[in-house]
């Protein structure tokens, strides 16, 4: 029976999306028709930002292939330290970015890894997402998609930064935004920077083998080339 998407309200497509048997791009893809479908001024607006971040070549001095993943030092929804240097003694490491609990394109793509980690663990993989939120919103975001994995609050987007992958989402997006999601509350800050939410597979040596860092947030690493990337690190 076919899905009649048109009919459907926002959240009612986002769980659609959640529920859909297709790669993670895909299951995306429903979320982002459905917002040009129900608000076409905002979609035209996350083009605009889109292309303005590419034209500046966004995320592109991040961390490549063949680099050493710059170690951090975050506290994990439970308010404990975690490194990445404690990660990696337990096997490679899965290090994805998100934007914030309220993203629903973030929350698809942290339920796709969810949805693998069964699969991940056999291949000795370790995962770690990371958020600019203040801990009660990144454990409110472990608690919806019922991760196993820790959600680390990366304040004020210091590692992001340092990674350079931190955006300023402009004053376009920052109005518009600011009907439906008060940022500076889950972030602690009003300085309305994200990160790209870019994604890095890190091997036990430190190197990082592959990743996946994309300006435009309604794409993100493919579970299956995730998974390709820990055989590829192990």
């Amino acid at each position: 029976m076919a899905i009649d998407y048109e009919a459907m309200t926002f959240e009612q497509s986002v769980q659609a999306a959640i529920e859909l048997d297709a790669p993670l791009n895909e299951r995306l893809a429903v979320i982002a028709t459905a917002v040009r479908r129900l608000n076409a001024d905002f979609a035209d607006a996350v083009d605009r930002l889109v292309e303005r971040l590419e034209q500046q070549e966004a995320g592109a001095m991040a961390p490549a292939p063949g680099d050493i993943m710059p170690g951090f030092l975050l506290p994990d929804d439970e308010g404990r330290l975690i490194g990445l240097s404690d990660i990696l003694l337990q096997g490679p490491a899965v290090v994805t970015f998100q934007r914030g609990h309220w993203c629903p394109y973030c929350r698809l793509n942290a339920i796709g890894i969810v949805e693998a980690q069964q699969e991940i663990a056999t291949l000795g993989g370790q995962v770690v997402a990371i958020m600019p939120e203040r801990r009660k919103f990144a454990k409110a975001m472990k608690t919806a998609v019922g991760a196993q994995f820790p959600f680390l609050t990366d304040m004020d987007n210091g590692y992001a930064l340092s990674l350079n992958l931190a955006i300023w989402i402009g004053a376009e997006m920052e109005q518009l935004m600011g009907v439906a999601y008060d940022i500076p509350k889950f972030q602690g800050n009003s300085s309305w920077f994200l990160p790209i939410p870019a994604t890095f597979v890190v091997g036990k040596n430190g190197v990082i083998t592959d990743r996946f860092v994309d300006p435009d947030y309604r794409r993100r690493m493919d579970i299956d080339d995730l998974i390709g990337a820990l055989r590829r690190a192990r």
